[in-house]
Parts: structure tokens; sequence; C-alpha cells
């Protein structure tokens, strides 16, 4: 083992103890902090093992693959430590009437729920969400926690390629499937392709777990309104089945589906009760 790979480990360990020891808003808000790193196994190991390395530096005894499984997981700690950092930065600027609710069993158990899906999130896009989730859920009465928890499991349940239909949906709602695909992909497939199935699974999938539905008009006091069916002439009717790019239907996110892309897309939650 190197001098230099030594100092790599070393200085990895240190610049962790001093971010954790010296930052204010990680003072303030350390048991936050302590919870998200509770539930993620590899955080202790890393330490355990910088110890070790530093024990070990004069016997040779750390090979090769010790070396690069630390530099991956050195990667990993630095997108945990900016993901935390931006937590506190989001949490200190939160009124102070929030406090108790931060320190509360009830808002750690979410954090801790929150970064088990952090650390098992394949893509940054997805660990943001994850972040933007529990800062919003720290200072908003919107949703109770039983609805947190359901958008930290549709985050578990959801790839990124679900969240590009819920985004296409939400910047324009009334967007009919033709319009979703075409905001997603340049390429129109074949109705047997692939690209088609996988479509209809993304709406199926979507309009089951209740995220988004087809458009229903609604009265003065929200009810839905029935639709007549038009009667179709005869001899009007097709020879072939309903393109899974049709141009007709509109969609919408249900309102549920609205807070979840305002807790977890948009970093600000806006209140989405309507005006009276």
């Amino acid at each position: 083992m190197t001098d230099n790979y030594v100092a790599r480990t070393e200085e990895f360990i240190i610049h962790d103890l001093v971010v954790l020891g010296n930052s204010d808003k990680w003072k303030k808000y350390c048991r936050v902090t302590a919870n998200a790193m509770s539930v993620i196994p590899w955080v202790g190991s890393i330490l355990a093992s910088g110890a070790a390395a530093h024990g070990e530096k004069s016997q040779g005894q750390v090979n090769s693959l010790y070396e690069e499984w630390l530099k991956v997981h050195k990667i990993k700690i630095e997108q945990l430590g900016q993901s935390l950092d931006e937590i506190t930065d989001r949490l200190e600027s939160i009124p102070e009437q929030f406090e108790e609710r931060i320190q509360s069993e009830e808002y750690l158990g979410l954090v801790r729920r929150a970064f088990r899906s952090w650390d098992m999130a394949d893509t940054s896009e997805k660990r943001q969400y994850v972040v933007n989730l529990i800062s919003n859920a720290a200072a908003s009465n919107l949703c109770p926690d039983d609805q947190i928890r359901l958008f930290n499991d549709w985050l578990d349940t959801y790839h990124e390629i679900h969240f590009k239909v819920i985004r296409a949906i939400y910047q324009n709602s009334g967007v009919t499937r033709l319009g979703i695909w075409q905001s997603v992909s340049n390429i129109m497939p074949r109705e047997d392709s692939a690209e088609a199935d996988l479509f209809k699974l993304l709406i199926r999938d979507l309009s089951t777990g209740g995220v988004i539905r087809q458009f229903r008009p609604t009265n003065a006091y929200g009810q839905f309104v029935k639709q007549t069916r038009s009667t179709k002439r005869p001899g009007s009717s097709s020879s072939t089945m309903e393109s899974a790019f049709e141009n007709t239907k509109q969609y919408q996110l249900t309102e549920l589906g609205s807070q979840f892309v305002h807790y977890t897309m948009n970093q600000v939650v806006k209140r989405l009760e309507k005006e009276a």
C-alpha cells in the first residue's frame, strides 16, 4: 500500500469528521443527520476501514481490491455529504415554529425511511427527489406523515422513465398519450414494438397507482360528472385496436399525484388547495 493511498484514506475520514464537528448547522441538526446515516450500512464500514487502513500502513496488508472498494465508497460518501448538506441548508431556512417537528421522533422516522431509499437509488435524480421529499416534509402541514411515506414508496417503486411521464403531464395537463410520448422521444415506433409495450406499461402503472388519470370534468362540488358515450355511425368502427399513442383522450395528474410532484420534484412546496 502506498503512502499516497494512506493519505487519501486519512483525508477521506478526517474530512467527514471535520464537517460533522465544525459545521454549526450540522450540530444543530445532528439528530437528523445521525438518523439519516444510521440506516446506511456502509457508512460504519468506511469509518472502520479508515482506522484499519491507518493501523496497517506499515504492514502492507491492504490490497488493490480494498483500495478500489474505498474509492467507490469515497464517491458515495461525498454524495451523501452533499445531500445532507442540502437538507441542513433547507432546514436552516424553516421558521422556528417547526423546530419541534424537526426534532420529533415522527419526523426522524421519515428521515430514516427516506435515506434507505436514498441509498438504494441508482441515479442522482432519484436521490434529489428523496432530498426534496424529506426537506419539504419538515415544514408543511399539507400532507400527513402517512402520505409522505406513500410518496416515499412511490420513489422506490417508480423509475426515472415513469417520472418523465409524470413531468410531461404536470407541465401540460390535458395532454394526450401521443403528446406524452412526443415529450420523451423523437421517434414514433410501431404499435407492436417493445417501445409501445413499455409506454402502455408506464401509463398502466401510473394509472393503477393513483398518480395519473384520464381527464374528468367536475361540478361545483368537486364531484366527477358522468360522460355520455357518443354513438358511432354504422360502418364507422375501426378494424384495428386503439393505438398506444392515441391522440384523443386527455390525461391529468390526480390530486395525490399533484402533491407528489410538489413534494418531490419542486424544492419549495406550494399549497395545492384551490382558492375558495
